[in-house]
């Protein structure tokens, strides 16, 4: 009896230890964060004197080394977002003996429903999340709303949720801009002294609760299905902090420690620059170099792009880039522009400012809320993507109403038109291109037997039925096959089935027409489209 008595406490034991040791195993869901916190020496500038770093791995799998970073207090953090789930096993090193060495594990689980993981390039031409779920980014600009008033920043988000973009553009330093003209409260950069009642900055020395308090408005736009478009640089400063014209090295260590703390971020991408050619403290050296600092400090490869002045476009073959952020209204003003650019770059193209709408006296300033959603229709439909802007100035003395600068709240009409916008990229098939680039550039395709015909601007009483012959790389018109119509109008947000179906028949000069040459009539508005599908009626 005491044989048995004895084996059952060791069953016990044995169960216990087993419980313990999972307990003590925290489980991540795929692409949310792990932290280790650990304890070292506040002394000297641990910015520069401590190096951390850990190794991630799962057994027979590949190994992720990720930088951990100081955050103030002699508290000294690694960040590490799981891609795959299952046991993860981490070491760490540094050059202090306390801070080396730690162990541990973590178990992955799977993804909630709400969480896609990182955005990435699908198909050369477009976008996807880490699950392969289609992404297609509809953006908006908002550069130093993380720089306002609380009350600011909360109404942004609450603008944000309403109208559902899922992009946001935005600076990490402040601005100094004839529009934007407001002190910050807190600082990139630990404040050695005041002279003159400005500050003089410790480049050497970061400010955590800077980056705390961006971590914490990056997580808030997570929370609404936003990414975080961060612009790591700006001209916009004009020495009055000195963030534009900082030494080299200052710039390589602020990416590093930067993306220490945020590359386990899933909803992040790397903007190098606004307007990198204004910054004349940097030349197109420069910014190779610190591109490649980018990719080489982010283990997750976060999307990555640069943005010039108006029709100034970088050299985007450069392989650290993922995607072009071009600063052009020209290829969105009329069909077949954009998918000219599009043809050149083997990456997805983003339009990322073409004017936007408001009522300023600068001519970038001032379109109408159709005219900026008519731009962004061009965009879609020549298969490449245009991001929003919103600039009214209502009270020249506050001027806190400019959402593109500030945030704040809505005073325009184009955001409205977003969720719309959305619900039909997300019905669709494939992403989309033109069907007969060069020479159909209204119609795309989206895959087998589905097409959007824009007419933009253009008010007409009647469309005859016909397709190209040609639908890029999907399956070709064939003659008998019957569609259904229905009209879009993409401004007042409305779909009409149109009565009957279309028959198609044999091609002529590359098209095809209904064998009854059948028309369809259409109200007299602009900015109409048109959606053909096949039908099994």
């Amino acid at each position: 009896m005491e044989y048995f008595r004895k084996i059952a406490l060791c069953v016990l034991c044995l169960i216990t230890s087993v419980w313990q040791l999972n307990a003590q195993v925290k489980k991540v869901p795929q692409w949310e964060r792990f932290e280790v916190a650990l304890q070292g020496t506040s002394d000297g500038n641990p910015f520069t004197d401590v190096s951390l770093a850990a190794a991630f791995w799962q057994q027979g799998g590949d190994t992720v080394n990720v930088q951990g970073f100081y955050d103030g207090d002699g508290r000294y953090i690694i960040r590490f977002m799981p891609a795959l789930p299952g046991m993860w096993h981490y070491v760490t090193q540094s050059n202090m003996l306390s801070l080396t060495g730690k162990q541990g594990t973590l178990e992955c689980v799977p993804a909630v429903a709400d969480n896609h993981g990182p955005v990435r390039v699908k198909d050369t031409h477009n976008f996807m999340y880490a699950d392969s779920t289609v992404y297609y980014p509809l953006g908006t600009t908002a550069y130093a709303w993380t720089h306002m008033s609380q009350p600011v920043q909360e109404k942004t988000l609450l603008s944000l949720g309403k109208a559902r973009f899922n992009k946001l553009r935005m600076c990490v330093f402040p601005k100094n801009y004839g529009l934007c003209k407001e002190e910050p409260v807190i600082y990139p950069f630990l404040v050695k002294e005041y002279s003159s009642g400005k500050p003089v900055f410790d480049f050497t020395r970061f400010n955590p609760a800077f980056f705390r308090h961006l971590e914490k408005r990056i997580d808030n736009l997570k929370h609404l299905g936003v990414e975080a478009d961060l612009i790591l640089f700006h001209p916009y400063d004009k020495g009055r902090w000195g963030f534009d014209s900082m030494p080299m090295e200052i710039n390589v260590a602020y990416i590093k420690y930067l993306t220490a703390r945020l590359a386990s971020f899933s909803n992040v991408w790397w903007s190098l620059a606004n307007e990198y050619d204004y910054v004349k403290a940097k030349n197109e050296a420069d910014w190779n170099i610190l591109i490649r600092t980018v990719a080489a400090s982010d283990p997750y490869g976060h999307l990555c792009s640069i943005h010039g002045s108006t029709a100034t476009y970088f050299p985007y073959w450069m392989e650290a880039l993922t995607h072009t952020s071009i600063q052009d209204e020209a290829p969105v003003e009329d069909f077949g522009r954009a998918s000219i650019v599009r043809g050149v770059y083997r990456k997805p193209v983003i339009f990322d400012e073409v004017c936007y709408e408001g009522n300023l006296a600068s001519r970038w300033g001032r379109l109408s809320g159709p005219e900026m959603l008519h731009r962004i229709w061009q965009g879609l439909i020549a298969g490449t993507y245009v991001t929003h802007g919103e600039c009214y100035q209502w009270n020249t003395g506050s001027m806190d109403t400019i959402f593109w600068a500030k945030g704040g709240e809505w005073r325009g009409e184009s955001w409205k038109r977003i969720p719309f916008t959305r619900s039909l990229l997300d019905s669709l098939p494939q992403p989309l291109q033109l069907a007969d680039v060069s020479r159909d550039h209204r119609t795309a395709t989206a895959g087998d037997g589905y097409y959007l015909i824009y007419f933009g601007r253009q008010i007409q009483d009647e469309w005859l039925f016909n397709l190209p012959a040609k639908n890029a790389s999907y399956q070709k018109v064939r003659s008998g096959t019957k569609y259904k119509v229905e009209i879009i109008d993409t401004w007042n947000m409305t779909v009409t089935e149109y009565p009957g179906t279309f028959e198609v028949g044999k091609t002529i000069d590359y098209r095809h027409y209904d064998v009854n040459l059948r028309k369809v009539r259409l109200p007299l508005l602009p900015y109409l489209m048109l959606r053909v599908t096949v039908t099994n009626e």
